[in-house]
This record gives C-alpha cells, structure tokens and sequence, in this order.
C-alpha cells in the first residue's frame, strides 16, 4: 500500500485514523494502541501477507533478547554475548533477504555455480526495522534504555509511517509518547499540520518527483546511447528525482505520525543547500547519519582513542592535526562508517562505489577543514564569500550527482556508460533549433559533423522529434526543479512555528509564505490536493522502497 494511492488516502487512512480516535476516547490507550499496531501490520502486509510473519519474528526476538540483556546489567561479559548474538542474528537476518541471492547470482553469472537455488523476495522495509532493533539492543546493553513495555516496543518498531523508508526512529523519542495518554487525545491543531505536511509531501512526489520518472528511467535503461546533454540531463534528472522523492516521503511520514498525534524526527534539511559535503550528510537521511554516527563512527572512534592512550600518543583534539592522528581517527571511522552506509542501501558493487565515493568526499572535506588555508572573517570581502558559497554549493552538489550515478544503475558499468557519455565519449547530442535543424539537411556539413562526433547520428526529423524536443522539455524541467531546492523554502519551513516535527530548524525568511491555521491557507491546500488526486494514476513506488 502506498502512500500516493486511493486505497491508503479513502480508506486505509480514514478507517485508521478514525478507530483510533474512537477507541482511545471510549475504551482507552491501550485499545487505540491495539488498534494502532493491527492497523501497521496491515499496512505492512498488504504487498504480502508473508512478510507480516517475518516482521513479527523479528520483534519478538530482539524484544525477548533486550529482556535478557536488561535482566543481567550486572553481568557486562554476558550482556556483551548477547548483543552480540543480537547484531549477529540480525545481520544474518538481513545478508539472507537482502545479499544472499544477489551473491549467488553473480557466482551463476561467472560459472561459478548451478542455479538450483530459489529466489526470496526482499521483505520492505527489512533495512530501517533492522537498523531500528540493532540500536535498540545497543541502547539496552548500555543501560539507556527505560521503557520496556511490549505494545510500545510493537507500536516503536511497527508504526506505519516510518515502516518502510523511514526515519530510523529511537527508542528515546517515540516509546515515551507511546507511553503518555496524551498522544491519544485528539489534538486538532497538531492534526491540521500533520495534514498539511502531508500534502506538501504528496505534492512533491507525485507532481515534481513523479514528472522525472519516465525519462530517468528511460536513461538509466539505455546508458550506453546517451551523448552529453542526455547523460547529464538524466544523471541530474536523477538526483532531483530522488531529492523530491524522498523529501516527500519525508514529509508525508511526519504528516502522518502527526495526525495520530506522535511528532518524528526530522529526516531531511534541504540538502542541495549545503556548502560542504558534511553538511549535506547532517541535512540529508539524517537520522542515518545519526544512526551510523552513534553505532560505527563513535565505537570506532573512541576505541582508536583508547589504543593511542595506551600506546602514550595524544588523544587529543590536536591528534587529528597530525597525519597519523587524522588517519585514525577521522579517516579510518568515516570510511567504515560510509562503506556500512554503501551497502546497507543496496547489494551491489555499485552501492560500494557510492559509499566509497561519498566516504572519499568526507574525507577530504574533514582532511581540508583542518589541514587547508583559514583566512580571518574580516579579511574576506563580501563578493568573495559570495562566490565562495556558490562555488562550494556547486562543487558539493556535483560531487553528489556523479556518485547518485552509482546509486541509480543497475551495475557499476552502467554507472560508468552513463559518465562517459556525460565527459563526451559518444559525442554531442546538443539539441537542434528549428533553423541549425534545416542547415543540418546540407549533406557536406551534416556529414562531417557526424564524422568528428559533433552530433550523435545524423539528424533526421525522428532526431527533432524523439531526442530534441524531450531534451529540451526535460531541460527545462529541471531547471525548474533547481529553482525550487534552492530557491524556496522547504516544508518545515514553511510551517514554521506550527511544524509537527521533534526538532526545530531555522525558519524562514518569508514571513509571507508562512503558514497559518486560516481560510486562505485551508482552500489553497484543498485545491492543490484535488489537483494531486487527479494525477495518482501517474505515480509510482518511493524510490527508498527498496532498501
């Protein structure tokens, strides 16, 4: 079931949203929390009901396993066993749905084996309730963890929103509102920003996300045809794609926990703003960053610090000014953790590519910041800090364009087609004027042009119709698209002090497009969602379903 659907928006939602309000006002919390969990695993199962079976197996044991863990806080080598097996049997988990079949798919490709195995379909989601339980367990054996109750752990792990893309919750944010009788009380208010949220998100997916799909996919289908503007086009199509995608999804799953009166954490900051390539991991999946930060960063981290201690080397601060010290202790962790980041969202040497890619940029955006030249505020002028700014958002957001290249293709030749054609190894597919289209009829001209790869093939009026026109409208397109990354406002935003999201972030400047619980505002939403119902027959799946 999808979010963008009418099954979920006329009945799925509604009846949902309804018996939970009914049952906590007659019958209490824990009856609408009942209801609340029945009403996920639904929702859960509706693409397969086996996956319901798989997801309640999880839960119950690594509920049954933090019980254990918590009832032997006094024994730290036994609770360290049992995380352990705890991690294990999750990664396994996980290898098995999500590595396993690609791994031996690529040993039937080489020779390497018979294809007497049977193909398992990836359960959705398996990545975020995964990475979800991992922390929870980790959280126990530290001793962080205060609530235990079961439905809560259910509703933590469970909730339909962020089920299946996110965010990937912590326990410390979501079970105690699970937990307070408040939530369960109608709060119209928080209900009214949770649906305006999520219209902004359905917005973003399916009019401005959803426009790109077709000649994206289209692209990345045929990666070794394109010429230079087509590649770009589609590698840049791409990225504003997935940005708008997932920034709805976002959104909508905020909008959504609202509206049954739980506040999630945010997930996404207007990436395409940032000036470096750190900024953009704290504004893009953050609660990724956050999770990879806190599970690999931080373990690894601290543990190189105690080895440098041990061995009477500075533990410092000033350690990572040596190269030695950043190795260690920036370098090493940040390519772990990235490489963790790589693979966990797809099985693929593309998705090692891009994890590689995206750690090599850390690297030496951290290896910059303290090894590279500091000019004092006040010696740099205004124009200077201008270009400055565009220049860093320009090269941060290149850089994220060639490694989403990996993140998109189907194999990491493709990724490699695609570039390619991108740094011109097919030629130019520049579109053609209608006049430049008549002077290419001139046979001499149109003939040398084609032989020294200035054109991809001879011009015909197919060329005008089938590759100029659509390169020029998806062209267009994007540059749309761009003006609203960067030029707008993003959602929480513009909602301002009325955001039903758990952190605050700095709002906007244009105090005109805040929102307010108003006429005006109420009738422009109501339009723009009648317009949306009218183009869900268009939309497709969430692009981070896969994962």
């Amino acid at each position: 079931m999808l979010f963008n659907s009418y099954i979920f928006l006329f009945c799925f939602l509604p009846v949902a949203i309804l018996g939970y309000y009914l049952l906590a006002h007659f019958a209490g919390p824990k009856a609408a929390k009942i209801w609340l969990a029945i009403a996920s695993l639904v929702f859960y199962g509706w693409w397969k009901v086996g996956f319901i079976q798989i997801l309640l197996t999880s839960i119950a044991f690594n509920y049954a396993l933090s019980l254990l863990i918590l009832g032997t806080e006094q024994k730290p080598a036994r609770q360290r066993v049992l995380l352990t097996v705890g991690i294990v049997a999750n990664i396994s988990l996980l290898v098995y749905y999500k590595y396993l079949f690609v791994m031996l798919d690529f040993f039937h490709a080489h020779g390497w084996l018979s294809p007497d195995f049977v193909q398992v379909l990836l359960p959705l989601g398996i990545s975020f309730f995964t990475f979800t339980q991992i922390g929870f367990l980790v959280d126990c054996q530290q001793g962080v963890v205060q609530e235990r109750n079961l439905l809560n752990y259910v509703l933590f792990v469970t909730f339909f929103p962020h089920l299946i893309a996110g965010p990937i919750l912590h326990h410390r944010e979501i079970m105690p509102q699970f937990a307070d009788d408040a939530t369960y009380r109608l709060n119209a208010r928080l209900v009214a920003t949770g649906l305006t949220l999520f219209a902004f998100g359905l917005v973003k997916k399916v009019v401005l996300a959803d426009s790109m799909a077709p000649w994206v996919d289209a692209g990345f289908s045929h990666p070794g045809e394109l010429g230079i503007l087509s590649a770009w086009s589609t590698a840049v199509g791409f990225v504003f794609q997935i940005y708008f995608d997932f920034s709805g999804y976002s959104d909508m799953a905020i909008g959504l926990g609202a509206m049954f009166g739980v506040r999630l954490p945010l997930n996404f900051n207007s990436p395409y703003k940032s000036m470096s390539i750190i900024d953009f991991w704290q504004r893009w999946h953050m609660t990724l960053t956050r999770y990879l930060t806190l599970l690999i960063f931080n373990p690894i981290f601290l543990r190189v610090i105690r080895r440098r201690m041990a061995q009477g080397l500075v533990a410092s601060h000033k350690a990572s000014e040596s190269l030695g010290g950043f190795l260690s202790l920036v370098a090493f962790p940040t390519g772990a953790a990235m490489f963790i980041a790589g693979i966990w969202h797809g099985a693929g040497m593309q998705y090692v590519v891009f994890g590689s890619l995206h750690a090599a940029y850390l690297i030496i955006n951290h290896a910059w910041r303290i090894f590279g030249p500091k000019l004092p505020a006040g010696q740099v002028s205004i124009s200077h800090r201008v270009l400055g700014h565009l220049w860093r958002t320009t090269l941060t957001f290149l850089s994220v364009v060639l490694a989403d290249v990996f993140f998109r293709a189907s194999s990491v030749g493709d990724a490699v087609k695609i570039l390619g054609g991108a740094f011109g190894s097919r030629g130019s597919d520049l579109p053609l004027s209608v006049g430049v289209f008549r002077l290419m009829e001139h046979q001499p001209l149109r003939n040398f042009l084609y032989r020294h790869g200035l054109i991809v093939f001879s011009p015909t009026r197919q060329l005008w119709e089938t590759v100029t026109v659509p390169l020029l409208r998806n062209t267009a397109l994007i540059i749309g698209l761009a003006m609203i990354a960067w030029g707008t406002p993003n959602s929480v935003q513009i909602l301002g002090e009325w955001s039903p999201a758990l952190q605050e972030i700095r709002r906007t400047d244009w105090k005109c497009v805040e929102w307010r619980p108003n006429l005006a505002w109420a009738t422009g939403m109501a339009a723009l969602l009648a317009y949306v119902l009218t183009q869900l027959d268009q939309s497709g799946r969430f692009l981070y379903f896969q994962f």
